[in-house]
């Protein structure tokens, strides 16, 4: 009877070390060894009893774990920071798993993040292709056209990168203030996206929240809370996934 072998990226993301894309740059810089060896090969397999290190620590498979954060401003979306500013790993000090978050929202943007070191996970949300609808609503300062909202969902280029969004719509205008409340779906989650798109179209961005990702919302939570994914939401967040793929 035949060990079960799995892709040695397979084995490093799933151990929550980082994402399987990671995992295979890792690989491919040779800094992963195999039973002492250095391995550069992704197609690799290896059983459950094999010596995995990277970077000289040993990969051991954690059980799954998966939070949900209100990420509020002023935090950054990693596990740590070289200027020493506040992480969304600081809100999880009980925490012992080596959790990470899935995507990024900016530093002056609040709202839903997920954390987990399930690397699989991640790496199928975070993928356009899958199709997960991330809404943001934000406040701009003027108030766009309904045809200057078109164009962002027919997408734009921005210092040379295609930027589109999935839906636009303004929930609401203040004439005296010059000022618009919009929302926003992303399936991608590109830097500083939404602020991009909204300053080349003359419509800096005042304030920016992710109210909802998938079916989660913030609902219950307050800005630096959090709580555990339950199982049933889980398992629906990873149908979503497998189900979008365009």
């Amino acid at each position: 009877m035949s060990e079960n072998r799995e892709r040695l990226q397979k084995v490093i993301a799933n151990s929550g070390f980082t994402s399987r894309r990671k995992a295979e740059e890792l690989i491919q810089d040779g800094q992963v060894k195999v039973n002492g060896k250095v391995v550069t090969e992704l197609g690799t397999k290896v059983g459950p009893n094999e010596k995995v290190v990277v970077n000289g620590i040993p990969i051991e498979k954690e059980e799954p774990v998966y939070h949900l954060l209100y990420k509020p401003r002023g935090v950054i979306s990693s596990v740590e920071d070289d200027k020493g500013r506040k992480t969304v790993l600081d809100f999880f000090p009980q925490v012992t798993q080596r959790i990470y978050p899935v995507g990024r929202l900016d530093y002056d943007t609040s709202g839903l993040i997920i954390l987990t070191n399930d690397g699989e996970f991640a790496q199928s949300l975070m993928h356009p292709k899958h199709g997960i609808d991330k809404v943001y609503v934000a406040k701009v300062k003027g108030i766009p056209t309904k045809e200057e909202l078109h164009e962002l969902k027919k997408g734009i280029e921005v210092d040379g990168e295609f930027l589109k969004a999935v839906h636009t719509k303004i929930l609401s205008t203040d004439r005296k203030k010059g000022t618009a409340i919009v929302q926003m779906i992303l399936h991608e989650g590109k830097n500083r996206q939404i602020r991009r798109m909204f300053e080349a179209m003359g419509y800096p961005v005042a304030k920016l929240k992710r109210e909802r990702y998938a079916f989660l919302t913030t609902q219950g939570l307050q800005p630096g809370e959090s709580r555990e994914l339950t199982p049933y939401e889980v398992k629906m967040l990873k149908k979503a996934a497998s189900e979008n793929v365009n």
